[in-house]
């Protein structure tokens, strides 16, 4: 036999050796794949039957696989609509904290300002009658301009608390003079003298510190979990990059073109694809644990000396207060109010003839607590700031806590204690790179997802902003001062509402300031004067009682 039929052969031998085995893989069947991917709900016309040749995948490896073109583009689909689903998911309990705290709180002080306005309306009603009933729209505005407030209206409280007192001050004032015609112009200057007469007591001045701190309280705080709400809502709804989905492919379905269909990824792998696809989350993280830590100090200040109800609760006593303050000491506020203004022209002879002390006798009804309104909302404001303060508390970190939250899921990674048979992105094998640290910048080296510190997310931004703006707020509301909101409706309260405690320190009994009002038309002059002065005896105290409930409410 010649040498090279000889030379011939032993190369084919080798050859035919090697055969079999490669016949073996190429041999290897699809069917746990088919299954798995039809599952999802996916065509099995995309899948082949046993392995290929992988050359055609951009994302997993280039070996031996199940996954066609289609397939590989299908599954990067699917990672992405999985990753947003479990962002969402996890995100759950902050979402619905906020969504349902602030549905709760909403409800609670819309129903205690109706409450308010009812129960000051009935009692008014049933004590004086037709006198309180002629001069009522003092009182209803009061309410409307507190509710105005609370719903985030270009109300200034300061202003709008003394003009009522200064209303319900021209009001009296006539009721107890019903021998004298005032003008317009003799009105407004008796309103002027609002301070310096002090006819209701130190009681305007106390309410008005009072309904002042308490509803700006309120109101930031419930504006604080609308923020809140509103931020975990958009933040939860992520728009993974390609770099993020590239990633997110090969971490849960590059094990399927391998055959690996029950294979999970390995703990660490996952936390290093989480860290890179939500590094802008993480950055909210900071801001977000400073608006959670004073939406707690606002929380601390609903609970003791800026608490609506505790407000509330004596508005009929305090009313009843500042009106016998205003019966007893008539003579002397006019007095000085004529002195002031000059002396009045005489009424037509059918009222000259009405003096005011010896009909002006009548007094508030005792105060009695069991004629209060039931509690708001079924519940106290006790309770529903001791239960969101437990659930604030919480919500620290959420954002950086992302990436553990979702590997920690036995459903989607082989968990810590798995270390070996394991997907580290190239086989079943321990995964050997290190974690990454939190936030944009530390994603530099992410071995996993490709990262663009450079180009911060410019939405999560934008959150971040809102949470810093937020939280100045709560932190001026802290300290009883009340700032610009500006809304969607773009409207604000006045920046100069609002009371401020000295060096952090809020009295538990609280000082309320005086308040002036909107000048009140003069018409109704045939009541007599016992009754004017008990008219705005109650006027005043409705004013009062609604303007406390209100403010601490609107807050």
């Amino acid at each position: 036999m010649p040498s090279w039929i000889g030379a011939v052969i032993l190369p084919l031998s080798g050859l035919l050796l090697s055969l079999p085995a490669r016949a073996e893989v190429k041999a290897r069947s699809c069917g746990e794949v088919r299954q798995a991917y039809g599952a999802k709900g996916f065509s099995l016309a995309d899948i082949p039957y046993q392995e290929i040749a992988g050359e055609h995948l951009r994302i997993c490896p280039q070996e031996y696989t199940c996954c066609t073109t289609e397939m590989e583009d299908k599954l990067s689909q699917q990672s992405k609509l999985e990753f947003e689903n479990l962002v969402e998911e996890t995100s759950h309990f902050v979402r619905t904290t906020f969504v349902s705290r602030h549905k709760k709180f909403d409800e609670f002080f819309r129903e205690l300002l109706e409450n308010a306005e009812k129960s000051l309306n009935d009692m008014f009603v049933r004590t004086y009658g037709m006198l309180y009933m002629q001069n009522s729209e003092v009182f209803q505005d009061l309410f409307t301009e507190l509710k105005r407030y609370y719903t985030g209206g270009n109300v200034n409280l300061e202003e709008m608390l003394n003009d009522f007192w200064a209303r319900l001050l021209e009001r009296m004032f006539q009721l107890i003079n019903p021998q004298y015609h005032f003008s317009e112009d003799y009105l407004e200057c008796v309103s002027k003298y609002t301070d310096q007469l002090k006819p209701f007591g130190d009681v305007p001045r106390k309410l008005k510190i009072q309904v002042t701190r308490a509803f700006i309280a309120a109101r930031t705080f419930v504006q604080g979990l609308t923020v809140g709400r509103e931020v975990a809502n958009r933040v939860s709804k992520v728009s993974p990059t390609p770099g993020c989905i590239r990633a997110l492919m090969k971490m849960l379905y590059c094990p399927y073109c391998r055959g690996l269909v029950t294979v999970r990824p390995c703990n660490n792998y996952c936390l290093n694809v989480m860290k890179g696809c939500l590094a802008n989350q993480a950055d909210l993280d900071t801001e977000w644990n400073l608006f959670i830590d004073a939406m707690l100090l606002v929380a601390e200040r609903l609970e003791g000396p800026f608490n609506i109800e505790s407000v509330m609760d004596p508005i009929d006593v305090k009313i009843s207060e500042a009106i016998m303050n205003m019966q007893e000491n008539s003579m002397q506020v006019s007095a000085k109010v004529f002195q002031g203004c000059g002396q009045p022209k005489p009424a037509p002879a059918l009222r000259s003839a009405r003096s005011a002390p010896e009909n002006f006798n009548t007094r508030f009804r005792p105060y009695n607590p069991e004629e209060r309104p039931t509690t708001a909302a079924g519940t106290s404001l006790d309770r529903l700031v001791t239960d969101i303060k437990e659930k604030l508390k919480l919500s620290k970190k959420v954002w950086s806590a992302l990436p553990y939250t979702i590997c920690k899921d036995e459903s989607m990674t082989a968990g810590a204690s798995n270390e070996e048979e394991c997907w580290n992105g190239h086989s079943k094998a321990r995964y050997l790179p290190e974690i990454m640290n939190d936030g944009l910048t530390n994603q530099i080296n992410n071995p996993e997802v490709d990262v663009d510190i450079t180009r911060p997310d410019t939405f999560i931004r934008q959150q971040i902003m809102a949470l810093r703006v937020m939280t100045n707020k709560l932190k001026n509301a802290y300290n009883g001062n009340d700032v610009n909101f500006q809304d969607t409706s773009d409207e604000s309260s006045g920046s100069g509402s609002g009371s401020g405690c000295m060096d952090d320190v809020c009295p538990t009994e609280f000082e309320f300031v005086t308040t002036e009002a909107p000048a009140v038309d003069p018409d109704r002059r045939e009541v007599d004067s016992s009754a004017a002065q008990l008219g705005h005896s109650l006027l005043s105290g409705s004013l009062v009682c609604m303007v406390l409930a209100l403010q601490r409410l609107c807050r």
